[in-house]
């Protein structure tokens, strides 16, 4: 019987392989060195990129055997966010830090932003180590004019922004009695009035091109409110309601905006205000960053607006 289309086999640099070959077609793509895939035609099967262009496809017979084939695959097949251009405030440790590293590991050019130069400045050297560009802007999300010139600054060195990534945030705990106006004032400043203030400088710009991607990085503090946490919890619901709002109005705009709800996670700020939790027992960065990085690479046809994301051992 004649065929419609090519075997998977025929094309690629798809090398001949052992046993019967099943004919759904399958790439092997957005693989990483020495990450694995699971290949939803082949029950068991899966990809395993090594060093340079090469992918091996294992899977076990029937019998239980080991088989394996190699096939040859460009750099641009693995990248997922090849050519675009991410802001990540907060960009200079935990979350921040290891969100920004995903990305550039993914093709995505780097605009780090943070109020601790020196912070956002190591990430960018590992962002650029990684064979990507990367700016470094020292950056109060507080400050209207210091947002606004931190994107226009990014325009004019990568003339787009692709992605906003609101990870900047505080965590100042009291019980509501001891809560001062400004731990209230600060905590609302950084973690809701930053978000809209970066969410704002870029809104328009994304609009106008028809794409673009917001995630606000809130907190599960932001689903269930818990005792001290009046001015934090407070906040981080805040940012789940406006990021609602956001991803409405940017719909017909080919905008989407995400919220990320993390539980415990290993950070300086979590260590500060935590001090005896079991470290091992947290929900890592690279954890949440990995999160992150499927929201704003899911298809065009596919959105994610709200996730949360947490260990199970607390």
């Amino acid at each position: 019987m004649a065929r419609d289309r090519p075997s998977p086999y025929d094309e690629g640099g798809f090398l001949p392989r052992a046993g019967p070959v099943p004919r759904e077609r399958w790439i092997a793509r957005n693989a990483g060195e020495g990450q694995v895939f699971p290949r939803p035609t082949m029950k068991g099967a899966f990809c395993r990129r090594g060093p340079g262009r090469r992918a091996a496809l294992f899977h076990r017979d029937r019998e239980g055997s080991p088989t394996y084939q190699t096939c040859s695959l460009d750099k641009e097949t693995f990248m997922k966010l090849e050519n675009r251009v991410a802001i990540i405030t907060g960009g200079g440790r935990g979350i921040g830090r290891a969100t920004a590293l995903a990305f550039a590991a993914e093709g995505a050019d780097i605009v780090l932003a943070a109020r601790t130069d020196s912070e956002i400045s190591a990430v960018a050297e590992e962002v650029r180590a990684l064979g990507r560009r990367a700016l470094a802007i020292p950056t109060d999300v507080q400050q209207k004019a210091a947002v606004d010139a931190m994107v226009s600054q990014t325009l004019e060195t990568f003339g787009k922004v692709d992605i906003l990534v609101n990870n900047a945030g505080v965590a100042i705990h009291n019980p509501i009695p001891k809560i001062r106006e400004e731990d209230w004032d600060v905590t609302m400043a950084v973690n809701l009035k930053g978000v809209f203030l970066c969410t704002q400088a870029v809104f328009g710009l994304m609009c106008e091109q028809q794409s673009g991607h917001i995630v606000n990085v809130s907190s599960v503090s932001g689903k269930y409110g818990h005792v001290n946490g009046g001015a934090y919890c407070a906040s981080k619901f805040a940012v789940v309601g406006f990021t609602e709002t956001t991803n409405n109005e940017g719909r017909t705009h080919g905008v989407k905006a995400s919220v990320v709800c993390p539980g415990p996670v290993d950070t300086k700020m979590r260590r500060d205000n935590h001090p005896d939790d079991v470290i091992e027992h947290l929900t890592l960065p690279a954890d949440v960053a990995a999160l992150i990085l499927f929201l704003v690479t899911q298809p065009p046809r596919a959105h994610t607006l709200e996730t949360v994301i947490r260990t199970p051992l607390m």
